[in-house]
C-alpha cells in the first residue's frame, strides 16, 4: 500500500512540511476552540478558493483540512475510531468502532459488495430500507390513484348538474 500513500510524495509533503496527512474522515470538534477561530468561515474560504481548480479536492473530507492544518490545527483519532481495509490490518476489524468502506486501489471492489462482505447485517438493512421504499411508493401510488378518483367523482357531479340546468332551465342551488 506504501506507493499509494499519496501524501508521502509530491504536492502533500512539501505542503505540509513535515505535519502528518490525516486520513481518517471522522472528526471530533471543540466547538467553542471552532468557533473562536472562525474556523467554519475560513474552511468555506479555502474550499471556494480550491474548488474553482478540478484537479483540487479530490478527496474533500480529507483534503480540505489537511489544507487548512496550518491555521485549524488537527489531530487523528486513534486508528480503532475509523477502520479501512486499505490502511488497516485484519486484526483490527475486531477492535474497530466504525468501518469506513473506503476504495481500495488494489481491488477496486464496489462498495455495496464490500459492505455485504464486511458487515454481516448489511444485506438485512438493505433488504429493510428496500422494503420500506417500495411501500412507500406504493401508498403514494393509491394516494394519488384515490385523488383522481375524487376529480373523476367531481367532474362527474359537475357534469351531472350542468346537464340537468341544460334540461330543466334549474340551477341546483346547495343550501344548508
Amino acid at each position: 500500500m506504501e506507493g499509494f500513500r499519496f501524501w508521502k510524495q509530491g504536492y502533500w509533503k512539501s505542503f505540509l512540511k513535515g505535519l502528518p496527512y490525516h486520513i481518517s474522515a471522522l472528526y471530533v470538534v471543540d466547538l467553542n476552540r471552532f468557533r473562536e477561530l472562525a474556523a467554519g468561515d475560513r474552511l468555506r474560504g479555502q474550499y471556494q478558493t480550491l474548488s474553482s481548480d478540478p484537479a483540487s479536492l479530490s478527496n474533500l473530507d480529507q483534503d480540505l483540512p489537511n489544507h487548512m492544518q496550518h491555521v485549524i490545527p488537527i489531530k487523528s483519532l486513534p486508528q480503532d475510531w475509523l477502520w479501512c481495509e486499505t490502511w488497516c490490518s485484519d486484526e483490527a476489524l475486531a477492535t474497530a468502532r466504525t468501518i469506513d468502506l473506503c476504495n481500495n486501489p488494489l481491488t477496486k471492489e464496489p462498495k455495496l459488495d464490500r459492505a455485504r462482505r464486511q458487515v454481516p447485517e448489511w444485506t438485512a438493512y438493505d433488504d429493510e430500507i428496500a422494503a420500506l421504499a417500495k411501500r412507500v411508493a406504493s401508498e403514494q401510488k393509491s394516494s394519488q390513484a384515490d385523488e383522481s378518483q375524487l376529480d373523476r367523482d367531481e367532474e362527474e357531479e359537475e357534469e351531472t348538474a350542468a346537464a340537468t340546468t341544460a334540461s330543466t332551465g334549474w340551477e341546483r342551488k346547495d343550501e344548508l
